[in-house]
């Protein structure tokens, strides 16, 4: 196989500090449960006691509404009474109700009015309102955009042991935005976020001793952290573990593994564990030898863009292995492969063989293949818009 690991994108999805911040409706729900401060009592009794302005009745049965617990699951109900207990200054009704607007749940989406709840719960030191705040700064959502203070932020619920404020912050420092770049402090944040078991965490650890970067180069606890994070299902982690295998650093090696991980991450989408399973079906290495599941594995990740999945897949057209022989697929490929190449070497070997393709084809042919990669390229253009 081809080493191929994930590239030191220190900045992941979960970790982005741009884009507009999304939240998940069952998450919020699952994480208010976590923020009510007492075990709610009947709805009827905790009514009773909301209507005469107890707080913590208030929140509670927001609570209720929210999740649909011994009451029709309401989210406008849920929004009504968390805003009742919020104005009593209860700090976590107050972040509730900041999720309420940043989902846009029993209220309009608005991320002014989130910032601003979330601000207030923060303020009193609650550790997921500081997390989501500092989320809101990142992305210049409802608030200006300001790494700084999204840090500041996330480091004051990190020191609160807030796992994904840790996690956060390793990122900014491994990065250098909002705070001045220091990977040891990095690693540091990192390891106690991926002691609280979260994922991301656990993979960029492994991925900082694997590069060296802010602790020694050490392959074995590379290992031991991506081990980590592929149990719990992290693609990225899945992907360079197999690598690991498949180079034998840190560990024996063994292609049959590298296949097994590689799987795992192509099974989730991941262009380059695609791409690195249909060079393993296409060379034979830890798995039978296929060249049809190698040119189906190529084409997942040819359809995602990955350019040397691109080229292996004209590759295969152009000399009819696993597919039909076709010279005009094969141009197809090679071609948009070239546009998309990583590196100059890269291109210049990818146009190479787009133009040995040409001299096979006729001028109907070429302008066949020429069409298809353009509309290929328009349609993926459009897609990555969404």
């Amino acid at each position: 196989m081809r080493k191929v690991v994930a590239v030191l994108a220190l900045v992941l999805a979960t970790g982005a500090a741009t884009g507009r911040v999304r939240a998940d409706a069952t998450h919020a729900a699952r994480q208010s449960a976590t923020h009510a401060a007492t075990q709610p009592d009947k709805p009827a009794e905790l009514r009773a006691r909301a209507a005469k302005g107890d707080a913590m009745a208030q929140l509670n049965l927001g609570l209720l509404y929210a999740i649909g617990q011994g009451v029709p699951k309401d989210y406008e109900q849920a929004a009504l009474w968390y805003r009742k207990a919020a104005e009593q200054g209860r700090a976590t009704a107050q972040l509730n109700l900041g999720w309420c607007y940043a989902l846009g749940q029993g209220v309009g989406q608005d991320y002014v009015q989130a910032a601003a709840w979330y601000r207030k719960a923060a303020e009193q030191g609650e550790p997921t309102a500081q997390l989501k705040l500092g989320a809101l700064y990142a992305s210049g959502d409802g608030v200006p955009q300001d790494g700084a203070e999204a840090v500041a932020w996330y480091r004051k619920a990190a020191e609160q042991g807030e796992a994904t404020a840790q996690f956060k912050l390793g990122m900014a420092l491994a990065n250098g935005r909002g705070v001045a770049r220091d990977a040891a402090e990095a690693v540091s944040w990192l390891r106690k976020s991926a002691e609280q078991e979260k994922p991301t965490a656990q993979f960029m650890l492994g991925m900082m001793y694997e590069r060296g970067l802010g602790a020694a180069q050490d392959y074995t606890e590379a290992v031991v952290w991506y081990f980590k994070a592929a149990e719990r299902g992290d693609a990225a982690a899945q992907l360079n573990l197999g690598a690991l295998f498949e180079q034998g650093l840190g560990l024996a090696k063994d292609l049959v593994q590298a296949a097994v991980w590689y799987r795992k991450a192509a099974d989730q989408g991941d262009a380059r564990a695609q791409s690195n399973l249909g060079f393993a079906y296409a060379s034979g290495q830890g798995v039978t030898r296929d060249l049809a599941q190698a040119a189906a594995w190529y084409r997942k990740a040819a359809d995602q863009g990955h350019a040397t999945a691109q080229f292996d897949l004209g590759a295969m057209y152009a000399s009819g292995q696993g597919v039909p022989r076709d010279d005009v697929e094969a141009h197809k490929w090679a071609n948009l492969a070239a546009s998309r190449a990583a590196s100059a070497d890269e291109g210049a070997r990818f146009a190479s063989a787009r133009d040995q393709a040409a001299k096979r084809m006729t001028t109907t042919e070429l302008a066949e293949a020429q069409r298809r990669a353009r509309e290929w390229a328009d349609a993926f253009e459009r897609a990555s818009k969404k």
